[in-house]
């Protein structure tokens, strides 16, 4: 709306843009229609029953009995018709007046730290609490049931990020209450725990609103625990050695990283598939669909939604993958004391933690790249402490400091020429070729490690001898 533009004579038409709570509507309206009567239209194209008042782009009222050329609209002029029902969102803020006068909290990406900062003092407090005797564990124990189960209950702000971290106060408390430092025992100590997240989890999961951002990551916590709890099951019901249960759960997390981004983005079909076209064959006497209904239009907020569920899913399962491997290599490494299973377990270890690297390389979200990354450093890292016998109880140590020294130098070579690849970022074809044929080799090899990882290559071999 321009005041000062000069009134069009009568007769002629002027073009007017309204914006309403059902969208833009652009008319052609005689100079000599009063307001009342581009309101009226508004409505009657909108769908709407009433009426609704104008309001100039300022937001300054609009009378509806004053003439159009009165008021001063010219082609192009912009007015804003109001539903008086609608109530204009409060601005959000970081602390903000609730009803009673106090001051309310908003979640912010900082109460993500905090809260993965309380599931790493809860695993703590239950390592601690299986240090102590049988008898002192209970007061531990009953703590991390109690702040399991009040961040299953969805109340207040970090009701999300609360839920999310309930499951890990759960297993603290299995395991504190199932330890047993025998290491034939630990499988089952590790199946306890994981049962408990995964029902905690499906409490939650329970009494979360449907589209709460805590359920993705409460999914990956059911089915990481029920997985678990499956696999170290049926480790024990068997009887087979605990290297066993480790090598399986490691493989398993190596395979999940490159498997879980094509099962969590999950687009809906109507979204990828014109429905109304596709009834429309050479077989149908229909008419095919013509104008715009026979595009697909996407809303921009579902794209959104399913872009953020996604990223939900794959950052807590990579997530996961690095809490598998951080757990399980170790224990993997350890218990395979023979020499056959011995190195299999290392060339598992090896070529799994080589693979969830150049898997990391195929992500786009940048937290869940860093996680694998991690996860693969990690268990090569492991892997190197027993190679170089710096564990306690390492066997077969380094002992000449050339050899220790040529390795390192070694090493350093290589980081360095991978160094050189990752700033490329390996965007050129050439080199995303090679990181594929790379990936699937060392896929293939950990696969095949793990025959000889569990102590079967090794009981073949002395049925046949």
């Amino acid at each position: 709306m321009n005041g000062t533009s000069r009134t069009p004579a009568p007769g002629t038409v002027t073009a007017v843009s309204v914006h309403g709570p059902r969208g833009v509507l652009d008319l052609t309206v005689p100079v000599d229609a009063t307001l009342e009567d581009v309101s009226r239209a508004y409505s009657a194209e909108a769908g709407l029953s009433v009426v609704l008042p104008l309001v100039s782009r300022s937001g300054e009222p609009l009378q509806l009995a004053a003439v159009v050329g009165d008021v001063g609209l010219v082609a192009g002029s912009v007015v804003v018709a109001v539903d008086p029902s609608a109530r204009p969102a409060p601005p959000r803020s970081r602390f903000r007046s609730g009803e009673g006068g106090e001051s309310a909290l908003v979640a912010g990406p900082a109460s993500a730290a905090w809260c993965a900062l309380a599931v790493g003092f809860a695993a703590l407090a239950g390592w601690s609490a299986s240090r102590l005797p049988s008898d002192d564990r209970w007061p531990v124990v009953a703590v991390l049931l109690a702040a399991a189960v009040v961040g299953c209950l969805p109340i207040g702000v970090l009701r999300t990020q609360r839920a999310l971290a309930a499951p890990a106060y759960a297993a603290a408390a299995g395991f504190a209450l199932a330890w047993d430092p025998v290491p034939e025992r630990l499988p089952i100590v590790g199946a306890v725990a994981a049962l408990c997240a995964a029902v905690t989890a499906g409490v939650a999961r329970a009494l979360a609103e449907h589209d709460s951002p805590a359920v993705d990551g409460l999914r990956v916590w059911i089915a990481v625990g029920a997985g678990w709890f499956v696999v170290a099951g049926l480790g024990v019901l068997t009887g087979v050695a605990p290297q066993v249960v480790w090598a399986v759960l490691f493989l398993a997390a190596v395979l999940a990283a490159r498997f879980v981004p094509e099962l969590v983005v999950d687009v809906p079909d109507q979204y990828l598939l014109d429905l109304e076209r596709l009834a429309v064959t050479a077989w149908s006497a229909r008419e095919r669909p013509t104008g715009r209904r026979g595009r697909i239009v996407v809303p921009e907020q579902a794209v959104r939604a399913v872009a953020d569920r996604g990223a939900r899913a794959v950052t807590a399962a990579a997530s996961a993958v690095l809490v598998v491997v951080v757990v399980t290599v170790p224990l993997l490494l350890a218990s395979a004391d023979l020499p056959l299973d011995r190195t299999g377990a290392r060339c598992l270890v090896g070529f799994g933690g080589a693979t969830l690297l150049f898997a990391a390389r195929s992500y786009r979200h940048a937290a869940a790249g860093r996680l694998l990354r991690l996860a693969g450093v990690a268990a090569l890292a492991a892997l190197a402490v027993v190679l170089l016998g710096l564990a306690p109880d390492g066997r077969e140590p380094v002992t000449p400091p050339a050899a220790v020294a040529a390795v390192a130098v070694a090493l350093g070579a290589v980081l360095v020429l991978a160094a050189v690849f990752v700033g490329r970022g390996w965007r050129s074809a050439w080199w995303s070729r090679r990181a594929e044929i790379a990936e699937a080799v060392c896929g293939a090899f950990a696969v095949g490690s793990l025959v000889v990882a569990v102590g079967f290559f090794r009981y073949l071999w002395e049925v046949t001898g």
